[in-house]
């Protein structure tokens, strides 16, 4: 990801969320270099006539709000993030800890190549080791057998490695597991490995002599992983209440919390996934196999922990790849945090290609690969859970989010136009956000 250092660029967004939703659209749409027909689809997004070409049985369309998470300085290049999400505040919150990173040069990523894994469950193998030793001698005519995407191909993906795994032990009988590796570029690829997957399957029953059951796709996508990085001055956490090495200490606490104990890592983890799943949502990309992923890696050593590493390091100014800090050059405390997970992701093909907003929210994010995709997701949900925790450890989580929730009370009591700021406002002045207090204050107009 390039640099871009030009003022009109900047993701640094100052008052952005006291301007109106045309002066927003029209500064995102100067960014973005959006045409207004571009524009337009912000407003009106999926027809009904190309929701009904979507899924099946379509009686109308569910919208929820799309948004711009602000801030973001990702590898050296400011990023606009489009996020679509029902939830106050966290949108608000990862702007606000997008702000923060800032100071520390903001976000490092990384990812490994985009490759997924199919799966053909083999019943019935009477001789497991001979199996295994005739599917691995047969690698190259089962690749070649499950090179069924040419436009994959064309991009310089397909299948990739062949690998067996024994279950000797299940609810119901022993079983050989054949797992096909496969780089789908810059789709997330399930249509394409599950072909793949399918179009083995009776080579394979011929190599094992068992029966093919199943043959599918793994949304535990951990060959297909990105991870952010962050290294934030403690000065940048402080105020009036806290001095910033009180604020980091707190951090550090809160994530190991959610390392040692599967109840806090569940909220924990939660958090993340309300930043990735709204880019998901944004980029019409699959969020419940993303989530399926990250929570089965959350548990890959059989116990399930916090994705994110949060610490208190010397200032170090950087690290790079999967490196530990380097040594510290100028001694000041500072806020270290890692996100790695599972990230299957696509620019092509499905949704993403079909639906008009999931088009024009590519452009605003400027991304050129599915890897830089998943490589923002994993910035975005570090800054999720650093927003999360911060609020956590210091005043805690409900006194900005019921600020904001207070609209939507407002909003489910009756209240419509001006009304509903005003009567938010004096909701959250009075410190009860309740649907009956708000319909007090209507009825008193």
């Amino acid at each position: 990801m390039g640099s871009n250092d030009t003022p009109e660029r900047s993701s640094r967004l100052s008052g952005f969320y006291q301007k109106s939703v045309a002066e927003r659209t029209a500064i995102v749409a100067q960014w973005a270099g959006l045409t207004p027909a571009e524009v337009a689809v912000l407003y009106d997004g999926l027809s009904v006539a190309q929701a009904d070409k979507l899924v099946e049985n379509v009686v109308g369309r569910y919208s929820l709000p799309l948004s711009i998470g602000a801030n973001f300085v990702i590898n050296g290049r400011d990023v606009l993030v489009p996020m679509v999400v029902e939830e106050p505040s966290v949108v608000a919150a990862v702007s606000f800890a997008a702000k923060l990173a800032r100071m520390g040069g903001g976000f490092r990523t990384g990812s490994t190549e985009p490759i997924m894994i199919a799966q053909i469950q083999l019943l019935g193998v009477r001789d497991v080791a001979g199996a295994q030793a005739r599917i691995r001698s047969a690698r190259p005519e089962l690749l070649a057998a499950a090179n069924t995407s040419p436009s994959i191909t064309a991009r310089g993906g397909g299948p990739v490695d062949i690998e067996t795994h024994f279950l000797a032990e299940t609810p119901t009988e022993p079983m050989l597991i054949v797992h096909l590796l496969f780089d789908t570029r810059d789709a997330m690829g399930a249509n394409a490995v599950n072909t793949a997957a399918e179009a083995i399957a009776p080579l394979l029953e011929q190599l094992s002599g068992g029966r093919a059951l199943l043959r599918i796709l793994s949304n535990l996508t951990d060959r297909r992983r990105a991870w952010a990085e962050v290294t934030i001055p403690a000065k940048a956490f402080s105020s009036i209440e806290s001095p910033g090495d009180e604020v980091i200490a707190g951090i550090a606490h809160a994530n190991a919390f959610a390392v040692a104990d599967p109840y806090r890592a569940a909220t924990h983890n939660k958090g993340i996934l309300n930043g990735i799943d709204a880019v998901a949502l944004a980029t019409g990309n699959d969020w419940r196999a993303i989530e399926a992923g990250a929570h089965a890696y959350a548990a890959r050593d059989g116990r399930y922990r916090a994705l994110t590493d949060w610490r208190v390091n010397p200032d170090s100014g950087a690290t790079t790849g999967e490196s530990e800090l380097v040594q510290p050059i100028t001694g000041r405390p500072a806020l270290y945090g890692r996100l790695e997970l599972p990230l299957a992701v696509g620019i092509v093909g499905g949704t993403t290609r079909a639906h008009p907003v999931a088009q024009v929210a590519l452009k605003i994010l400027g991304v050129q690969s599915a890897r830089e995709l998943s490589e923002i997701m994993a910035a975005v949900g570090l800054a999720q859970n650093l927003a999360a925790i911060r609020a956590l450890a210091t005043e805690g989580i409900q006194r900005g989010h019921m600020a904001l929730h207070a609209r939507q009370v407002a909003i489910a009591a009756g209240a419509t136009g001006s009304d509903v700021d005003r009567i938010a406002a004096q909701l959250v002045a009075e410190r009860q956000v309740r649907v009956e207090r708000a319909k007090e204050l209507i009825s008193e107009q």
